[in-house]
């Protein structure tokens, strides 16, 4: 079962620099469980069928007009009507001014009042996209996650198999390292990942016969990325020559991670072969075939082969529980 996160409101406020009208309390002992926001248009006119609770409640310029039309009488009813919903938060934007009866309000309620100068829609905006990626369901797991070539690639495999000694040698050549060891993997939409490291061993990584070393200390702020989206799972393995691996490329297989299906390939590892260089060209042919080419099926029209080269569908391994 994934587990529920939350975000402090103290960090909401950093973030994005809001001004600080009223908190009932100290904004690091308050939390934010809710990634979507509300706009109380209806609410101000008295209608609450669905109306969550939870969201944080934002009052742009359309909605200061709406309680500028109304009586004082009526428009306090209405702000308390609201201001009794147990809001997590309530954020004022544009600077705009605030009803006087907002504070007392907010105050006899123990709601936290709040101020943003972004207009209404950019503030909006940025906030969703901030409480989805800290809100997102997440799993730590066991790998490598490196960017290269703009392709996030998560290398997994069993522990002495090459991951951190083919992670080095990609960063030797340019491409940066988002995590080792650990890569915490977050869901922020329905069709999106994105890997990051646990802060206490963010750019560290272990190699054998020389021990731990920092990458960011050694090869410079350019071979380091904070966060990188999964485009491919690499599964490095030892070579089994009893298995027969794909060599023609038309089978797509994919991992499933917590319900998003990422491409997967297996690459078999034996002395000889340059991994570095290998999952380059797993990288770079995993954007090509994104973009609508697949090598496999061009070469068959060259040779002139009548067949279905339509890309077959592969095994889906469930990553979330291993």
């Amino acid at each position: 079962m994934v587990e529920k996160f939350k975000v402090s409101l103290a960090k909401i406020i950093e973030e994005f620099k809001l001004e600080i009208i009223h908190v009932p309390a100290d904004p690091e002992t308050l939390f934010i469980e809710e990634t979507d926001v509300n706009r109380p248009g209806l609410q101000l006119m008295g209608f609450y069928e669905y109306f969550n609770h939870e969201r944080i409640q934002i009052l742009g310029k359309m909605e200061f007009a709406y309680l500028a039309t109304v009586d004082e009488e009526t428009r306090k009813e209405r702000m308390e009507l609201l201001l009794s919903q147990k809001l997590p938060a309530m954020i004022i934007t544009r600077e705009l001014p605030y009803f006087p009866e907002m504070l007392t309000l907010a105050e006899k309620n123990g709601i936290p009042l709040l101020r943003s100068k972004d207009s209404t829609s950019n503030f909006m905006a940025g906030l969703i996209a901030f409480l989805n990626t800290n809100l997102a369901p997440r799993i730590t797991r066991h790998g490598v996650l490196i960017e290269i070539y703009g392709e996030g690639v998560f290398i997994t495999g069993e522990s002495g198999v090459g991951k951190s000694e083919t992670a080095i040698e990609l960063v030797k050549r340019g491409h940066r390292l988002v995590a080792d060891d650990a890569v915490e993997i977050r869901k922020v939409s329905n069709i999106s990942l994105v890997g990051t490291s646990p802060d206490n061993i963010r750019h560290f990584l272990e190699l054998r016969g020389i021990g731990i070393i920092n990458a960011r200390q050694l090869f410079g702020i350019g071979a380091v990325k904070v966060t990188e989206k999964l485009d491919l799972v690499v599964n490095m393995e030892l070579w089994d020559p009893e298995k027969i691996y794909d060599r023609m490329g038309m089978v797509n297989d994919y991992t499933s991670i917590l319900g998003v299906n990422v491409p997967t390939v297996t690459i078999p590892v034996k002395p000889g072969r340059n991994l570095a260089v290998i999952l380059e060209v797993a990288a770079m042919n995993n954007r090509q075939k994104k973009m609508g080419y697949n090598a496999a099926r061009d070469l068959m029209d060259k040779l002139g082969l009548d067949m279905d080269m339509s890309p077959q569908a592969g095994t889906v391994k469930n990553f979330d529980t291993f």
